[in-house]
C-alpha cells in the first residue's frame, strides 16, 4: 500500500492535504489560547497585583494540561494508525477509553487542588498578595480539570479520525460563552479574579458534554460498544507513559522559567505573563501544522507507508518554519501595541516590548522544533521523545539558572527559552535523519 496514503503524490496534493487538517485545527489552537488573552485583558484591568496571581495560576494549569496532553497526542496517534490499518471500530474503542482515562486523571487531580490551591501558588515565592489572587483563582478553576482532560482526548479521537473541523466548532462556542460570562461575573456581580475563574470552569464543562458526545455518536454509527474497557484505560496510561516524561521534562523547563520570571520581580512577572500569553498563543497557531502531521504520518504508518510519512515531514516542516518568520517579523512591527494593550502599567509595557523583540527571533526556531513533535508523536516514537525532552532541559537548566542568579531581566530570560529550543530542534532533527522512527502497522 506505499503509495495508496500518498507516497507518490505531488507535493501541492500533500498540502492541500495537510491544510485541509491544519486550517481548522489553527483556528481551534489559537482559540484556545485567545481565552487565556481574554483573561488576561480582564483581569489585567483589576490590577497588576491581579495579572501576576493569574500569571502563576495559569502556569499550574498549564503543568497540568501539558502532563496531560498525551490523551490528545497519544489518541491521535493510535486512532490515526488504527484507521490507516482499516480498523475504524477499533479506533473508536481507543479513543473511549482515552476519554475515560481523561475524566478520572482529571477528577484526581482536582481533589488534590481545591483544598490545596494557596499553598501549591505560596511554591512561586511571589509576593503575599499576588500569591493570595493566585491561589483564589486557581481554587476555582481546578473544578473544571475533569472537563478539561476529558476535552483534550476527545479532541485526539477526533483528530486521529481525520476530523479538526468538529473541534473547531465547539472550541469557538465555548470561548466565546467563557468570554461572556467572564465579563458578568467580573464586572457585573463584582466577583473580580474568582469570577474568571468560574467561567473558565464552566466553559469546559460544557464543552467537554459536546466534544464527548461528537465521539458517542461516531461510536455508536459504528456499533462500537459505549462506555470504557478497564482493560483499554491501562493500556491507554501505558502507551502514554512515554509521553508523560516527555511533558513532565517541558514542563520543568516552563516551570524553571515562571519561577525565575516571578525573582525578577511583580512587573517583570506581569510583563511575562503578556508575553508568555502571546507565545502560546503562537506556538498553538505553529503547532496547526503538527497537529495535521501527527494525523498524517499515523494514517501513513498504519497502512505501511513509510515514504509517504517523509514525505509529510518535509512538507509541514516547510509550512511551519515559513510560518514562524512571518510571525516574528509581524511581532518586531507590533510589539509596542501589544505591550501596551495589555497592561496600563508603563514599566510591564516596557519590560514586555524589549522581550517581545527577542520572541519574534526566536519565533522560527520554535516552529521547527513543533513540527518535528509532531512528527514523532505520529510515529508513536514516545520513548526518543522523552530522552530528547530530558536532555534538552537539562541543557536549559544553566542558561536559565545564570538569569535567575544574576537578575538579569525579562529579555535575557526569553534569550535563554531560545536557547531550550534550539537545543530541541537539534535533537529531533537528528532523530528523522534515519528511519528507526517511521515503525509501520496498526
Amino acid at each position: 500500500m506505499t503509495g495508496a496514503r500518498g507516497g507518490a503524490r505531488p507535493g501541492r496534493a500533500l498540502d492541500k492535504e495537510i491544510l485541509a487538517l491544519a486550517i481548522p485545527a489553527f483556528a481551534t489552537l489559537v482559540a484556545e489560547p485567545l481565552l487565556v488573552l481574554a483573561d488576561t485583558f480582564i483581569i489585567g484591568h483589576l490590577g497588576t497585583p491581579h495579572l501576576g496571581g493569574l500569571t502563576l495560576a495559569s502556569n499550574v494549569v498549564g503543568i497540568v494540561v501539558g502532563l496531560s496532553v498525551f490523551l490528545a497526542y497519544g489518541t491521535t496517534a493510535t486512532v490515526s494508525r488504527r484507521l490507516g490499518a482499516g480498523d475504524r471500530g477499533g479506533a473508536l474503542a481507543s479513543g473511549m477509553d482515552g476519554m475515560a482515562l481523561g475524566a478520572l486523571l482529571g477528577l484526581a487531580v482536582a481533589v488534590v487542588l481545591v483544598p490545596f490551591a494557596p499553598a501549591v501558588i505560596g511554591l512561586y515565592g511571589a509576593s503575599p498578595e499576588v500569591t493570595a489572587l493566585g491561589g483564589a483563582y486557581l481554587r476555582v478553576v481546578a473544578l473544571g480539570l475533569p472537563a478539561l482532560l476529558v476535552i483534550l482526548a476527545s479532541t485526539g479521537v477526533l483528530r486521529g479520525l481525520q476530523d479538526t473541523r468538529t473541534p473547531l466548532r465547539v472550541v469557538v462556542t465555548i470561548n466565546l460563552l467563557n468570554i461572556a460570562l467572564n465579563v458578568a461575573l467580573v464586572y457585573g456581580a463584582g466577583w473580580g479574579i474568582v469570577g474568571a475563574a468560574a467561567g473558565t470552569a464552566l466553559s469546559q464543562w460544557i464543552g467537554a458534554f459536546l466534544l464527548g458526545g461528537a465521539v458517542v455518536r461516531g461510536a455508536r454509527r459504528e456499533g462500537v460498544r459505549l462506555g470504557f474497557s478497564p482493560g483499554g484505560v491501562l493500556s491507554a496510561a501505558r502507551l502514554g507513559g512515554w509521553l508523560v516524561v516527555r511533558n513532565a521534562a517541558l514542563q520543568a523547563a516552563l516551570v524553571m522559567t515562571t519561577a525565575t520570571a516571578a525573582s525578577l520581580g511583580t512587573t517583570a512577572l506581569a510583563a511575562h505573563q503578556v508575553v508568555n500569553t502571546l507565545w502560546h498563543t503562537i506556538t498553538y497557531g505553529v503547532d496547526a501544522f503538527a497537529i495535521a502531521a501527527q494525523a498524517l504520518v499515523g494514517l501513513r504508518l498504519g497502512a505501511g507507508d513509510v515514504r509517504g510519512a517523509r514525505g509529510v515531514l518535509g512538507r509541514v516542516m516547510a509550512w511551519g518554519a515559513g510560518f514562524g518568520v512571518v510571525i516574528g517579523l509581524a511581532l518586531v512591527v507590533a510589539r509596542g501595541p501589544l505591550a501596551g494593550a495589555f497592561s496600563p502599567d508603563a514599566g510591564v509595557q516596557d519590560a514586555a516590548r524589549t522581550a517581545l523583540l527577542v520572541l519574534a527571533l526566536i519565533a522560527p526556531i520554535g516552529a521547527i522544533a513543533f513540527q518535528l513533535d509532531g512528527v514523532l508523536i505520529g510515529a508513536g516514537d514516545a520513548r526518543y521523545l522523552a530522552l530528547a525532552g530530558i536532555a534538552a532541559t537539562l541543557g536549559y537548566a544553566p542558561f536559565v539558572g545564570a538569569v535567575w542568579w544574576t537578575g538579569a531581566g525579562l529579555a535575557p530570560l526569553w534569550l535563554a527559552y531560545g536557547m531550550w529550543l534550539v537545543l530541541r530542534s537539534v535533537l529531533l532533527g537528528w532523530r528523522t535523519r534515519g528511519d528507526s522512527w517511521a515503525r509501520t502497522g496498526a
